[in-house]
């Protein structure tokens, strides 16, 4: 049976919300409603009535459950007030500049970083893969969250394709394993070739739950495979959890570098340190010849970072065997770790975790298996 708005709306008017019902008080987002009978709204509260509006939240998704073809119901609370009007500024901080609302820290999680592009098509899920195992090969217990919604790659980029995550109790569930890394991705919850036609309010609720509905085991670093630009779930992993800081992926050519630069200010506008700047596809080595060719230019990267005034983190090379290992779900860092582009990836990663921390990893190297 198919769920539709107007039901969900019938549903919602028995809970109420001060003196009102929730249809009545003008605080409802519009309802999405997929395919699936997943059906996601939200309520805008002022920050300061969260804690008293909890019962309608969830009052609210238990009467939309309760309805005939709902599969799943997510109602989440968001800091706007009613009406439009604007939210009441944070405190401010040193200098007079607004300081950002403290986020809560994800349990059996120590640090989070984003790996973010301005647009798509640079390499960023790749990059952040290879960069989550060049951690791991420090000795740091790494996962990985996929939260490119509409583009997952994380199971094909591990060989995890078609493996569904179990789920240990209520709504909490296992992360896979991908080459010791602990993995969560929307794709191991829907289909290969299932469109993601969400719009942004159930795109947040879904990183939201993918960040604090999975059981993160003791990891010293989550990186974060963010969806290309600079909207809703970007703001959203800025407010949600209190990130380490973001590296930002481009290619060499100016037209890369421009949505890099979007990226960059968005990032420090939301008070995310910027961890550097990695150039990937910075040049191609002919496997013939021998002799190198800067197919999108090259130093491009590098450049930004020095006007911006943010690290530069490294290269990475336009290369067959990068392109070969992750097609075939065998990162290259995981698989070929000898190879010059396995040895890029871990130069990375040796910048961004001294950024984090100031130190070096002091566990021991796991021991990877590869099957």
């Amino acid at each position: 049976m198919a769920i539709s708005e107007s039901d969900v709306l019938k549903a919602l008017a028995g809970v109420r919300l001060g003196e009102r019902t929730l249809p009545e008080s003008g605080r409802l987002s519009p309802v999405v409603v997929d395919p699936s009978g997943r059906v996601v709204v939200s309520i805008a509260v002022d920050p300061s009535e969260a804690l008293a509006s909890e019962p309608a939240r969830a009052a609210a998704e238990a009467a939309i459950k309760a309805l005939p073809g709902v599969s799943a119901a997510l109602v989440s609370l968001t800091a706007e007030r009613a009406g439009g009007a604007p939210s009441p500024r944070p405190p401010a901080g040193p200098g007079g500049r607004a300081r950002m609302p403290r986020a809560q820290t994800i349990e059996g999680v120590k640090h989070v970083l984003a790996v973010a592009s301005g647009k798509g098509g640079v390499g960023k899920s790749t990059t952040a893969v290879n960069l989550a195992l060049a951690l791991q090969a420090q000795g740091l217990r790494v996962g990985l969250l996929d939260a490119d919604i509409y583009g997952p790659s994380a199971p094909k980029l591990l060989g995890l394709g078609g493996q569904r995550p179990r789920v240990i109790s209520g709504r909490i569930l296992e992360p896979l394993d991908g080459y010791g890394l602990q993995v969560m991705s929307i794709g191991f919850l829907v289909e290969e070739e299932t469109a993601m036609i969400w719009r942004g309010p159930m795109v947040m609720s879904a990183i939201t739950q993918m960040l604090r509905e999975v059981a993160w085991n003791d990891l010293d670093a989550l990186v974060v495979d963010m969806p290309p630009g600079t909207g809703d779930a970007q703001l959203t992993m800025a407010q949600a959890v209190p990130l380490a800081g973001a590296v930002i992926v481009s290619t060499p050519q100016d037209l890369a570098l421009i949505d890099a630069r979007r990226g960059v200010a968005m990032f420090k506008k939301v008070e995310v340190p910027i961890l550097g700047i990695v150039e990937n596809m910075a040049s191609f080595a002919c496997p013939r010849c021998g002799t190198v060719s800067h197919i999108f230019g090259h130093g491009g990267a590098r450049q930004e970072a020095e006007r911006l005034g943010v690290p530069f983190l490294g290269e990475v090379p336009l290369d067959m065997t990068i392109r070969e290992t992750s097609d075939s779900g065998r990162p290259v860092v995981a698989t070929a770790s000898e190879e010059p582009h396995a040895a890029a990836y871990r130069a990375i990663a040796a910048g961004v975790w001294t950024r984090i921390t100031g130190g070096t990893a002091s566990r021991p190297s796991p021991r990877i298996v590869i099957e």
